[in-house]
Parts: structure tokens; sequence; C-alpha cells
């Protein structure tokens, strides 16, 4: 596309909401100008899963919502219109080799998330998109009226016309990678309004002062109970793998729990962790594998082989040297008791402890550390088929501009491709009046 010929269609942010809406209405016939104030598409895509990018999960669409704390129900059109599966089907057109791993988890064969970035790119020149790097938007250009979208506005004092506008900017999340939230900002000047936001995906701070003693070391294979205040219905419950740091607790498993514990933060803070407005209880089940009773059992049969061995030594037979020091301490051990002395009241007490480790957590870390943000433009604006704004005529949304997260695994990437794929059918048809 020459640059002197009007533009039709403005996608605004080359992460993956937005590469997946440009590609979308490009392949309409659409003229596309796609903006990114970076010095490269995909700048956040480059950092997610570890630098391998988990761009989607090898779920059924049904099973899909189940991992959508924050307004499943929204994504009902776009996700049966672009499942994962068709997703998967179309990086995989697109030239890139994929596999599948735990958890129905996705990734490029290659390890590299550079190569998801890579073949996006790759098919928006094929499809004649204008990609222009370092162009930072600062306002939408509206009719007299404000009822409908002109263009947009950029740093430099350029104005640039178009038909319609897909606004696919990023939350709050990794600010390294040029989140502001300036999306937000356009969207309020659009007249829609922003739900509360904070940091998702995120690790815990916690309050216990014995858990940084076992910073770095990860746990497979336990379960994380989080309850709701009061500490009597169930808040969040799964299976998997975390890690203690030297502020609380991570992981996936951690990063998962977040997700449901995001609407208690106090505050919306950009800087810093977020504070919750009361401390939540959780308890790790160290050895799910086993029930109490089976626990007990092989308790006794570790003191029955070896009677003379020390509580502490018999305790590194079940934890982690770290672990086992800080189970000894909360369990008030002596750690040079000779196992064959142990009481039962000790053993039950071990028990219960292993069964029920309690944390206690005090707060969210920060965006800076967020995979993803919650909240957003609140989707009783936004039409769920066409990501069309309800508010301001030829402006559209899609990606963690909007209020919906999932969890972690691939979720909020396929919501990324899937309301992206939605925004730009949907600016074409409108462009194109079919």
């Amino acid at each position: 596309m020459r640059l002197e010929e009007r533009v039709q269609l403005i996608v605004v942010g080359g992460g993956a909401a937005g590469m997946a809406a440009a590609s979308a209405a490009a392949e309409r016939g659409v003229r596309v100008l796609l903006l990114e104030q970076n010095e490269k598409l995909g700048k956040k895509i480059y950092i997610t899963g570890k630098g391998r990018c988990n761009f989607t999960n090898d779920c059924e669409v049904e099973d899909f919502f189940s991992c959508v704390p924050q307004n499943s129900k929204f994504l009902y059109s776009s996700l049966y219109g672009f499942p994962p599966k068709e997703t998967e089907a179309w990086f995989q057109k697109l030239g890139l080799r994929i596999k599948l791993e735990r958890g129905n988890r996705v990734f490029p064969e290659s390890d590299h998330a550079s190569d998801v970035t890579r073949v996006l790119e790759g098919e928006l020149r094929r499809l004649g998109v204008l990609i222009r790097l370092k162009a930072k938007m600062t306002g939408l250009l509206m009719n007299e009226e404000r009822t409908g979208v002109l263009g947009v506005i950029l740093e430099s004092g350029e104005k640039i016309s178009s038909d319609a506008v897909i606004l696919a900017t990023g939350g709050l999340a990794y600010p390294s990678t040029g989140a502001r939230g300036d999306g937000y900002l356009f969207a309020r000047e659009a007249g829609h309004s922003i739900s509360a936001l904070s940091p998702s995906l995120v690790p815990l701070e916690t309050m216990e002062a014995d858990l940084p003693s076992m910073q770095g070391l990860s746990l497979k294979n336990v379960a994380l109970t989080v309850f709701q205040p009061g500490g009597k219905k169930k808040l969040y419950e799964d299976f998997g793998e975390m890690m203690f740091t030297h502020f609380g607790i991570t992981g996936p498993l951690v990063l998962s729990a977040s997700s449901r514990i995001t609407k208690y933060a106090v505050e919306n803070r950009r800087e810093g962790s977020v504070p919750l407005k009361e401390a939540l209880h959780a308890e790790l089940d160290l050895k799910a594998a086993l029930s109490q009773e089976k626990l007990d059992l092989r308790l006794i049969r570790e003191i029955s082989q070896n009677p003379a061995r020390s509580l502490k030594n018999m305790l590194l037979t079940l934890f982690p040297a770290s672990l086992a020091r800080v189970m000894l301490e909360r369990c008030d051990l002596p750690g040079d008791l000779p196992s064959g002395e142990m009481t039962r009241k000790m053993r039950e007490r071990l028990l219960e402890e292993t069964k029920h480790f309690h944390i206690t957590v005090k707060a969210l870390r920060s965006f800076r550390e967020a995979v993803i943000t919650r909240g957003g433009v609140r989707v009783g604006e936004v039409n769920p088929h066409s990501m069309a704004s309800k508010k301001l005529e030829g402006l559209f949304f899609a990606g963690e501009l909007l209020d919906v997260d999932g969890l972690t695994g691939g979720f909020n990437l396929q919501i990324a491709w899937s309301t992206g794929r939605s925004a730009g059918q949907g600016a074409a048809e409108k462009i194109l009046g079919s």
C-alpha cells in the first residue's frame, strides 16, 4: 500500500490482538495501517511463556470458558468464531511448527517466541498491511457531534484519517514493553467507562516470616487452596507447581490463583504492590497425592525402619531441606529427638501442617510482574460479535484493553487472537458495507 493511498482502517497496537485484527481486515481487502509505538511488533509476545510463547490452549471451546474468570460470556461469539484449534491451524498455515505440552499448552516447536511474531509479520506484509513503528497515538479524531471516529492523532501532531479505528493497545502489565494504559484514556475520550484495573496472573505477597527462608524452592504436585474472607468458602483450588520467593509465593499455580483474588485489591496502583482489602487465608497440601491416613502410615514406616534417626533427618525423607527446617519450627518439633520417641500428638501435628500448610496472602505484586491486566473497557458497552463500540461509530476494541482475562496456559493470547479477528472482521464489514 502506498502512503498516499487513503487508509480505510487504522489498528493501534502491534501486539497479538492488533496483528490478528489487521490481518483479518486485510484478508477482506481493507487498506490497513498498523501503528506500533515500539521499535518492533509483538514486543510483549517475545517475553510470554519465558520467551517460548504459549500462544493458545488446545482445549474445546466449552472448556475454555471455565478458565476465564471475568466476563466469559462476552467471548462466546469471538471464541466460537475463531477457536483454539482454528488458531493452531492458522499458525501452521503461516509456517509455524507447533507442539503440545502439559495442560494442553501449545508452543512453537522451536521454543522461540520470536517465531510467532515472525510468521505474523510475514503475513501482514503479504496482505499489504502498512506498518509504522515508533508511531505513538495521542488521541482520536471525531466528528463535530462526537458520534463517530474519523481517524487518529499522533504524538508528532500528524492526523491520519480513516473509516474505522481498532484500539488494541494492551493494558498496564509489563510496562517494560511500553504498556502505559493509554488505551483506557482513549476509550474514556470516546465515552466508555473503565472497570477497576489491577494486576492479574501475578505473584502474591504473604505475611509469614518463615517463607523467605525457602526462597527459590520449587514444589511440584502440590495443591493450593485460597479461601474467601472469613475462611470458609473456597475462592480457588487447584493442583500443580509453585515456588517460594523473598516476598511470598509465585509459579503457575499461584499466578492462576491471583486471577481469583484481584477483586479484593484495595486500589488501582500503577507502581508498587497492591494490598488486599483484607488478608486471605491459603493452604498448601504438600503431599496432595496421599491421603492423611496413607501419609500417617508412611510416617510410621519411616520411624519403624530407623527409630534412632533424628526427627530432623527423618523429615529430609519427606521434604527438601529448607522446607524440612520450616516444618520443624511450625510443628514445634525438637530436631534432635530420635524419631522413635515421636509421640502421637507430634505426629498428628506434623500431618496437619503437611496437609494444611498455612499461608496468609496480603497483597498482589505490581503490574511490573503481572502477565495480564484485570479490568478494562466495560464489555456491556462493546458489541460481542464485532467488538464495535456502542458509544462511538467506527471504533472497535480488541485484546487486553477489554475487561476480560483468563488463567495461565495460553488462554489470554487466545482471547487476543479471537477478539482481534472479530474486531478486524467487524471493522471490514462496516467499511465495505457487507
